[in-house]
Formats: C-alpha cells, structure tokens, sequence
C-alpha cells in the first residue's frame, strides 16, 4: 500500500519525499500493522475509525463508502496538511477491517498559527465516495479551499489506489484462508506483539527516571521547559509529562501525537523488530494535562507539532539513559527544520508550493559514531533532490552540504547538520523558515560533548524576517543550517585514527581536534 501510494503520487512532497503513511486497522479500529514510513503519522490514523463511525454509523457503511478527514480535533488527524483516507474492508457484507492512508499536503501556506482556524480547512469525516460513486460536491469543496488544487486532486487518487490495493489483497487473504482464520490471526498477532513488549520493557531496570529539556523555535520569542517522569514496573511502562499551557503558536501536539511519538520512543528502546500494532501499546501508559503543548485541546494550532514531539523523544531517552546505558544514543538533532516557499512560477503562470523538512545529524552510539544529515526519530522523510526541485520550483539550491564541526565531540562523534541555501528566481517568495534547537543544543551523554544548534541565515537585503517569515526578492536567498547531534562518551577515549580520519574528511576543524581531543601532530 505504501509503496503503491508513493508511485501513483502527483506532488514532489510525497512521490519525491515519501511524506505518506499507510495502515491497516481491524474492525474495531485496532492498529494491526503500519508500513515502515512515517511513526508521526500513526498519531494522525490512530482512533481515524472511532471518529468515521461515530458519525457514520456501522449499519449505515457500505462496500466503497471512502471517508476523508484532516482535523486535529475531530478528523483523526494531528495537523491539517496530512489528509487521512479510510475506506471499509468488505467481506461477506460485513465490515472486517480498515484501509487507510495519510499524504501531506503540501498547500496551505502563507497562514498565521494563533489558532487552528488560521491554518487551513478543517475536514471531519466526511464521504467522498459513496458505495464506489464520488461525492463531487464534496471534493470541490476541498479543491476550492486550495492553492494548488491540481495536486491535490492527483494526490488524493493516488491515495485511493493505496487503499484499493489494501483492500484487494486483504480480501484476497480471507478468500485462500477464510475469514474466520485471518481475523483469528489478527488477533493472536497483537497477543503476540504485547508479549514481545512487556518482554522488552521488563528489560529495564524497575524504578522511577525523570528528565527535563528545554524547547525553542523561531516562532516563539521565549524558552519553553518540558519534563517527564517515566517509571518501569511489573513488565510496563507510564510516562506523565508536564510542559507549559498551549501557546498561539502551531507548536501544540494532540492527545493522538503525543501517544503515536510516545510508542516510537518506547520501542525503539525495547524491542526495534517487535511489530508496530495496537498490541505493543498495551503495555504503554500515558499522562499529560489538558491544555498543555503536550496534549492541547481546540483551538489551539498545531500546524508545526512535530517539532514538539522531536524533543518528546529526546525527553524519553534522556530519562532512561542512567538504566540502559548501551541503548541510549545522545540526543540527535531535536528539529524538524523546515522550509515552505511559495509564489507565482514566473515559467508557468501558476501557483506553487515547496515544502523541505530538513535532517540534521543523528546521536552517537555506545559503540559507534552517528550518522550524517539523516532525518531521525518520527520524522522518516526523504531528502528532495536538488534536481527534481530545480526542475519543479523557481528556486535555485545554491548549497547543499554537511556543516563541519556539528557533531559533538566524543568518545563517539555526534553526527552533523546540513546546510541547504535555497534562492529566489525571477520573482517574489514567500519563505517560512523554522527551526527548534536555534538556543537549546542537543545533548551528550556520558561525557560527550553538545551539538551544535540550528541557524537560519538570510542573504543580503532580505528584510528581518518575523516569526519565521520573510519574502525574498528576485536573487536573494536564504540559509537553512540543522542541528548535529550529541556525542557518546569523554572525547579524550577517542582513538586517534578516527581522529585524523575525521581532520582528513573535514568532518572536524584542526581547532577541534586539537582543544577537544588533544591532538596536536
């Protein structure tokens, strides 16, 4: 399903970046397994069948009736760009599963976010289809609220072709197995997978861990303070977090975001191979106060929420750092850095959109270095090539590089940010550009040194941007620089051949090799 909704893809944000998610959920809206993309995105599909059918009831859902949503609050998703689509998996005339999917939607742009009205049309469950016959009514009134509707449309087709291929081969499964067994099988595999987990969690020493970190973007003039307390006890694990109320920022993460980033964080810890259903939740608790960053209610804006959820996995990790050492890595970069630019393309008339999240480097590692310039954590975007968005965009990308001396220092070097410099071509752009960790550094561990913190750097002439928003003129430009990660370990237990390998590769400066690793010759 994933890889059908990637290929069928129309806008470079999903068919280039792979910005997508598929799911299936059984009958009564339990995960059963999600394609290795995006872990933010099963926030967005999570309890996706609990809002379709308290609106629609069961008796009323029928072979071909697609559902379509986007709301935070009311839609089952987590930020209005991600559109959810579900579709009923029919078998015998009744309803024995769910297909669904979630694109990002790279269109609604030039907003302000004190709210979530402000962000883009809101969609609750709504039919698009209605038993295999489109609603039009419906969808235009999606494209009209659009600034590019076109790929909307080829989106939301590729999309269906997802679902159509999930529903094809389940049905295909209860027709060689017989239904009655599948579902069977369904059942036993989330017994399975909470097994696995409470294996995994039981693992970690028992006891109560807690962690604080800060938190700071473009958008907000001040710090924020997030913490955690997470205890291990009896083969589970609860995590409370408490951070500051809601802000007029689209910085808030829903109750569903916070538990999708929660569920990655966790089993990254215990168990990387246990299947990602609703079976290894089980064993998962979560608490957070209403009306905070960490679980915000209407109508706070949410548009920029994985930037948060970023620092909610540096909070998990740096928590239990002290009881499994050998499994922490440092923090990685902590962002989700982020560049939308948009106007009129001088070549074509038309309007534009180009979004990039950015990556950044990734922790060390008790035995080995991070990696370079990757995404991490809940966000698993693809890199946008330089070619393909020359080819698409206005926009010319005058740099795209790793930034020396990102990486903290350590026994195991942090790995390092990019650097990804974007101009204007022969017309006005609108640039909206953030990044979290510009004040906070990733952290080390164990004696490893901080990485180095995001920067956003304007060219020449361009006017100071606010909250992250600036226009470049015909020429001018703009710098997007993430953070590294956080090295592992006393820098001074580094061998000198990884030393001079990194001098070598220009990875660090002689400065570096000499103040910080002592090496001198």
């Amino acid at each position: 399903m994933g890889e059908t909704l990637v290929r069928a893809a129309y806008s470079t944000n999903v068919k280039e970046r792979r910005d997508s998610s598929t799911c299936l959920f059984d009958a009564r809206g339990r995960t059963l397994c999600q394609a290795m993309h995006i872990p933010m995105h099963l926030g967005s599909l999570m309890g996706v069948v609990e809002h379709v059918t308290a609106r629609h009831p069961m008796d009323e859902i029928r072979a071909g009736d697609v559902f379509l949503g986007n709301d935070a609050y009311t839609g089952g998703g987590t930020h209005l760009p991600d559109i959810v689509m579900i579709e009923p998996i029919v078998v015998d005339g009744g309803v024995v599963a769910w297909a669904t999917n979630i694109a990002h939607h790279a269109d609604f742009v030039d907003r302000g976010h004190a709210h979530i009205y402000q962000e883009g049309l809101r969609i609750p469950p709504v039919r698009l289809y209605r038993e295999g016959v489109l609603q039009q009514d419906v969808l235009d009134l999606i494209l009209l609220n659009c600034q590019v509707p076109r790929e909307r449309l080829n989106d939301l087709r590729a999309q269906m072709a997802a679902n159509r291929q999930g529903i094809q081969r389940f049905q295909s499964l209860c027709a060689k197995y017989g239904t009655a067994l599948v579902l069977a099988a369904s059942d036993a595999l989330l017994d399975a997978t909470e097994r696995m987990t409470r294996a995994g969690i039981a693992t970690i020493p028992e006891g109560v861990y807690t962690f604080e970190d800060r938190f700071d973007t473009d958008e907000m003039p001040e710090e924020k303070l997030f913490k955690t307390r997470v205890e291990v006890k009896g083969g589970e694990i609860f995590l409370h977090f408490e951070s500051p109320p809601q802000v007029r920022a689209g910085l808030n993460l829903v109750w569903t975001g916070l538990l999708a980033t929660v569920y990655y964080a966790v089993k990254t810890l215990v168990g990387p191979d246990i299947p990602a259903n609703a079976g290894a939740f089980r064993p998962v608790h979560v608490s957070a106060p209403e009306g905070t960053m960490l679980n915000c209610v209407a109508p706070a804006a949410v548009n920029a929420r994985t930037e948060t959820c970023q620092r909610v996995v540096d909070l998990i990790h740096g928590a239990l750092a002290p009881a499994i050492p050998d499994r922490i890595i440092a923090a990685c970069n902590g962002a989700c850095a982020m560049g939308t630019f948009s106007g009129v393309n001088p070549r074509t008339g038309a309007y534009y959109v180009y979004l990039e999240t950015i990556g950044g480097g990734f922790g060390a590692r008790a035995t080995k270095d991070g990696l370079d310039g990757v995404h991490v954590h809940v966000t698993n975007t693809s890199n946008l090539p330089v070619e393909a968005l020359e080819a698409e965009y206005p926009l010319v990308v005058e740099r795209y590089a790793l930034v020396d001396d990102s990486g903290g220092p350590g026994t195991w070097r942090g790995g390092m940010g990019i650097v990804r410099e974007v101009r204007a071509e022969d017309h006005d752009c609108h640039a909206f550009v953030h990044s979290a960790r510009r004040r906070s550094a990733p952290w080390g561990l164990f004696g490893g040194h901080d990485g180095a913190p995001a920067r956003i750097e304007y060219g020449p002439d361009v006017e100071p941007a606010v909250r992250a928003r600036a226009i470049l003129r015909p020429g001018q430009k703009v710098a997007i620089i993430t953070p590294g990660a956080g090295g592992y370990g006393d820098p001074r237990a580094r061998d000198r051949a990884l030393v001079a390998r990194d001098l070598a590769d220009g990875v660090i400066s002689p400065a570096v090799a000499r103040d910080t690793y002592g090496i001198r010759d």
